[in-house]
């Protein structure tokens, strides 16, 4: 909560190292400490007030102001737990000049003021610039007692219309460094900050080409506090509209979360390398207000709860078409019909788009929500218009299509010759399937029912919401495939289910964007490291890529049901089942995430990264560095469960290894 505090009550907090947020009640600048750590981010220059009775006396209009003032510097480091921020302009004091050469006379080629100031305002201005260093000086004080050492990241934005095309996307000013001392430090922002990306803009960073770092707040840190490292950083304001004054939001939002991750990264790398206590990366991060991020997810959960596809995408009619397309020789497209959609989709994305997910402070969580709304806006247009000509269309914005290395590799699996061991394996019932389940759920000690259902496509399925798993009673199945379903639908599927029931936040109930993919990918990466994985899975999932392909390419029920069965060598059964699972909707080309999540799943376990975070709930490969960051900041707990093939040490699979090293 930021309160209006004096100069001395602000100074009394920082001593006795209390955490607060302020504005001084000078209104000259603000303040705010969540928690003490090793590094300060201030923007000295973002202000635009200008004292009341001078204001009138500007030369300077407002436009002239702003393109010298540090346009969203405190949205740039809102997501910081030190934040020092200058509100006056600096047309009014410059808090980067000395006391004796703040107050600027001309600028940009002309006069700032109407007539001098008299003695009294300029003893005003001086008094709130002198108020600031104070206050920074106090801050440091306490900083470097209990450190050693600070980092102070000194940000500023510069405008490049009259620069050279090339100028640098980001300048450090390096007058007052140590360079042999900090150049690991600066090596490492260098390498942080040249890893930025943004659409159609150069990222190039330049040392003292824009301004060298000689201003007076540098001087200042220097001088009085030379065991500390201020770091003058300057950005492009590539991130607005310099004429007007108005912002890109999504390249804002980049350069936000950009700027977070490159000086939290480098806030923990100068504590490891010169603080007397080491801090966590997760403490340089702005303390998030859990009550707001809970209402927020409150309000989204209440809105989407009700929005699940395939209870509405699987066809009601399903048994009664097989028989009419086996009674006609596959020479016929079934007419599926579905239930009718108990949402009115207006009235959803007007709710939808009404959370204020932007009064999230952190541009990490802030995105995963509005990633979470822009992919539920997505998924109803989807469901809207199943049975219908455009369902296709917002499957592929919603699914994708399989790419050229989808169906490169597809084929490659099809091709591979049969194994021998798993063409004699016995076929077994339903109910076996169903008696397996249950004796696994021993295993996993949490509740859940197993039922058999003649309304599923699929040969099992997890129902999230009802704690259900449901097994095709029509399906057979081998003992490996049985136990690949168990690690499947139990070991990712329902795990993700009952951890995201843990979590205080419901969103990873609703599935975050591109779950799906991930989620499927990480359950058949639970098939292979069980020892359950087989060359009839891996070509099953190329079958379901191919029958997409051939979908997307406008083959229609028949023909796609037919090269299944005469190209592929699919069974009647099987294949008509896929065919379904592909055209059902109008045109659903999910089947191909499969492949792909097994993918980059895979590349990932294989690379040692921690994959703990995915298990949240339903999650996403996506946001993975954000569900890192959340869960060590405590906004998310830890999973309870995990897959029990994460821990299975199984028989080399030679084929399978070497079929599975060309996802690679």
């Amino acid at each position: 909560m930021i309160q209006i505090l004096s100069e001395k009550e602000i100074i009394r907090r920082i001593k006795r190292q209390e955490p607060f947020g302020a504005v001084i009640g000078s209104k000259a600048f603000s303040i705010r400490i969540d928690r003490y750590v090793p590094a300060i981010c201030t923007a000295i220059h973002t202000g635009h007030n200008v004292s009341v009775g001078i204001a009138d006396r500007l030369l300077l209009d407002d436009d002239e102001r702003t393109c010298e003032e540090t346009s969203y510097g405190g949205e740039m480091l809102a997501s910081f737990p030190v934040v020092l921020q200058g509100l006056d302009s600096r047309y009014h004091y410059d808090l980067n000049r000395s006391p004796d050469e703040c107050i600027h006379g001309e600028a940009q080629g002309k006069q700032v003021w109407v007539n001098p100031l008299t003695q009294k305002e300029r003893k005003a201005a001086l008094s709130r610039h002198k108020s600031y260093y104070r206050v920074l000086h106090a801050l440091l004080t306490q900083l470097e007692k209990r450190f050693s050492r600070c980092i102070i990241y000194d940000l500023n934005a510069y405008a490049y219309m009259d620069l050279a095309a090339d100028a640098p996307l980001f300048n450090i000013g390096s007058h007052f460094i140590d360079m042999e001392l900090y150049k690991p430090v600066l090596s490492h922002l260098k390498r942080r900050l040249r890893a930025v990306a943004l659409p159609n803009i150069v990222t190039r960073l330049a040392f003292d080409e824009v301004f060298s770092g000689n201003g007076y707040q540098a001087s200042f840190i220097h001088e009085h506090h030379s065991q500390s490292l201020c770091i003058p950083l300057g950005i492009k304001k590539v991130y607005m509209d310099e004429t007007t004054g108005e912002p890109y939001p999504l390249i804002l939002e980049t350069v936000i979360e950009s700027l977070k991750q490159a000086i939290s990264y480098n806030a923990a790398y100068f504590s490891r390398k010169f603080s007397k206590k080491r801090i966590q990366r997760s403490s340089f991060f702005a303390e998030e207000s859990s009550h707001l991020i809970k209402r927020i997810d409150a309000a989204l959960y209440r809105v989407a709860k009700g929005v699940d596809t395939l209870r509405y995408i699987n066809p009601v009619n399903l048994a009664h078409e097989r028989k009419r397309f086996f009674a006609r020789q596959g020479n016929y497209t079934p007419q599926f019909h579905y239930r009718q959609l108990k949402i009115d989709p207006f009235e959803f994305r007007k709710k939808l788009y009404a959370i204020p997910v932007d009064t999230i402070q952190d541009v990490s969580i802030r995105q995963l929500y509005r990633s979470t709304i822009d992919m539920l806006g997505q998924k109803i247009d989807l469901l809207t218009t199943i049975g219908s000509d455009h369902f296709l269309y917002n499957s592929l914005r919603f699914h994708g299509e399989p790419s050229e290395t989808d169906i490169e590799l597809a084929r490659f699996f099809i091709a591979a010759p049969p194994v021998a061991d798993e063409e004699s394996q016995k076929p077994l019932s339903a109910q076996k399937c169903v008696d397996a389940f249950r004796e696994a759920e021993k295993d996993y000690g949490f509740d859940f029912r197993v039922e058999l259902s003649s309304r599923i496509v699929a040969r099992a399925m997890v129902s999230s919401g009802r704690r259900k798993v449901l097994i095709n009673r029509d399906a057979h199945f081998t003992t490996t495939e049985i136990q690949a379903l168990i690690h499947h639908e139990l070991g990712v599927h329902m795990v993700t289910t009952m951890n995201a029931g843990q979590q205080s936040l419901k969103v990873f109930k609703l599935g975050l964007p591109g779950n799906t993919e991930t989620q499927e990918g990480l359950a058949i990466l639970s098939e292979y490291l069980s020892g359950n994985l087989t060359l009839s899975r891996l070509k099953s999932l190329a079958h379901r890529v191919m029958a997409v392909h051939m979908m997307v390419r406008n083959y229609g029920f028949p023909r796609t049901y037919k090269t299944l069965t005469e190209d592929f060598g699919l069974s009647n059964e099987d294949a008509f089942n896929l065919t379904v699972r592909v055209y059902r909707g109008g045109g659903f080309t999910k089947d191909s995430l499969y492949l792909r999540g097994l993918r980059k799943a895979l590349q990932l376990h294989r690379s040692g990264t921690d994959l703990s975070p995915l298990f949240i709930g339903k999650t996403s490969i996506a946001f993975l560095d954000t569900l890192k960051e959340m869960q060590a900041r405590n906004v998310v707990s830890s999973p309870l469960h995990f897959p029990k093939s994460l821990k299975m040490e199984v028989h080399p699979q030679p084929i399978i290894d070497y079929l599975l090293s060309s996802l690679l």
